[in-house]
């Protein structure tokens, strides 16, 4: 109650959850509820911890602007909204609906991208306005704790038995956990809810799907460009752990807890750049192989078909890596030293698995120019292979739909970048106009919004539990079926099969 002991009155859409009243905006067309919080803040003895649930607020919640986004390095390209800061209490996230009254509709909850270090729901591409209109759907949008925050395992440090390991994947639980508490409040169904996300949001997606514990939380997913075969074990996370220390000259848990968020910030900045650099293809911060929440590798626990049974929509963009080239990051090995490397560490890693020769390799991309043949090799190993192998593994548990995004604008392809990674977005949310720049200044907005609104009903008709298109046939052996999204989309059989050959079935993935 406000001091002067006058209740303001309540304007806008209310929600009764069980941790207050929220109400939100009506714009009209949707409904929205943003900054929600899910999670008590993680500080102090909860960083590195499993979140805690919010607490009851004992009142009205007014719902109307985002919430912090995960601490995180500036990063130019991905801006995080208008008014958006940064802060460790993070864990809040945001609801849309159509406005028109009506229950039970389903439910698509994202978990955004960013290398498992940047990006927020927040993002303008991330506008859940057209989406939901189209598909008749309620949306979540997550924040989650992202780099050494979320993903560093600490247990091999003096006192780390008190560290969880994988708090970000703990939160994104926590939320999906929000999500059947109180999606009913919102118009949405807690038995229809579609998981998906784009690349460490996909990452998180494939993982959860290895994780016993997100067993009945998540009843469909969608993993777009998932790096599904950069999780790591336990030896390596203690040496990325122990580098982060000496990086911000600690030596325990305790030490690490104290110090001041900024710290860690700039020195999870440096440990990321570095890990690539000097074992190309691996990331600092990813979700950790920990023998608990997450017992085995997830790629290959689903290119096994142990999974959980859930339908699965997830594909890749046919140039996922012009943009790392074009960024400058160091993140895809593109050249061909470090594609040399890669391979090494590899086979290093997994001495007793069939691994195909560099030869057999190269003859898979016979016709390829050798100006490209480095971003072929880095797409394939980071995103299109690990994908072909776990769609045809989780075929055998659920039905799965396996797609590849071709389009590009005429700019993009003038501009060498075509089908880059997360070109696909802003089809998906159908802001094409959002931080697009000058990408249709040489045309082509009318074929992009009419496949905009294409892959839109393609993902909301999943989500409402029927099959993503009558002209997309579920991947299954011999035919391996794949939807090509393009100007006209159209389907291909074994689409992959010169990359199948050249490298072979054996799952590769570090470890």
């Amino acid at each position: 109650m406000p001091e002067d002991g006058v209740m303001t009155p309540i304007s806008g859409p209310v929600a009764s959850t069980r941790t207050g009243e929220i109400v939100g905006e009506d714009h009209g067309r949707v409904t929205v509820w943003k900054g929600i919080r899910y999670g008590e803040p993680p500080t102090g003895v909860l960083r590195w911890a499993a979140p805690v649930a919010a607490r009851d607020s004992g009142g009205v919640i007014h719902a109307t602007t985002f919430g912090a986004a995960a601490p995180q390095p500036d990063n130019k390209i991905i801006p995080l909204g208008d008014g958006v800061r940064t802060d460790e209490d993070c864990l809040f996230l945001n609801v849309w609906r159509p406005s028109a009254a009506a229950e039970g509709r389903p439910v698509m909850v994202w978990l955004h991208g960013g290398a498992y270090t940047f990006g927020a729901a927040s993002q303008a591409v991330y506008d859940g306005a057209a989406l939901v209109s189209t598909g008749d759907v309620v949306l979540v949008t997550v924040n989650y704790r992202l780099g050494a925050l979320g993903f560093l395992d600490l247990r091999s440090l003096d006192g780390g038995e008190d560290a969880e390991p994988n708090p970000a994947l703990r939160d994104v639980l926590l939320a999906l956990q929000w999500v059947q508490d109180n999606i009913r409040a919102f118009g949405g169904d807690p038995d229809r809810v579609t998981l998906f996300g784009e690349s460490a949001g996909a990452g998180l997606v494939t993982a959860l799907l290895a994780t016993p514990s997100a067993d009945g939380l998540f009843h469909r997913a969608i993993a777009e460009s998932s790096p599904a075969s950069s999780m790591y074990g336990g030896t390596r996370a203690a040496t990325v752990a122990g580098r982060f220390a000496e990086q911000v000259g600690a030596s325990t848990l305790d030490e690490l807890r104290a110090l001041p968020v900024e710290a860690i910030v700039a020195a999870a900045a440096q440990v990321y750049d570095a890990v690539p650099r000097e074992r190309p293809g691996t990331l600092a911060f990813a979700p950790v192989v920990d023998g608990e929440l997450l017992p085995e590798h997830p790629i290959t626990v689903l290119s096994e078909g142990r999974g959980l049974r859930v339908p699965l929509i997830i594909g890749t963009n046919r140039d996922e890596a012009t943009l790392f080239r074009f960024m400058n990051s160091p993140l895809m090995p593109i050249g061909a030293d470090a594609i040399e490397q890669m391979f090494a560490t590899m086979l290093e890693e997994q001495p007793e698995l069939p691994a195909p020769d560099r030869e057999q390799v190269l003859a898979a991309y016979a016709n390829v120019k050798r100006k490209s043949l480095g971003l072929g090799i880095a797409r394939d190993i980071g995103f299109r292979m690990p994908t072909v192998w776990l769609a045809a593994g989780h075929a055998a548990a659920a039905e799965t739909y396996l797609y590849r995004f071709d389009h590009s604008t005429p700019l993009m392809r003038l501009a060498g970048i075509g089908a880059a990674h997360g070109a696909e977005l802003a089809y998906v949310w159908g802001t094409l106009d959002a931080g697009s720049g000058p990408a249709f200044r040489l045309g082509g907005r009318r074929t992009a919004q009419r496949i905009s609104e294409r892959v839109q009903r393609r993902w909301t008709e999943f989500a409402n539990g029927r099959p993503p298109g009558d002209d997309w046939p579920a991947y299954d052996a011999p035919a391996r079926s794949t939807l090509v999204v393009a100007a006209k989309d159209r389907v291909v059989d074994d689409l992959d099969a010169a990359l199948r050959t050249g490298w072979g079935d054996t799952v590769l993935a570090f470890r």
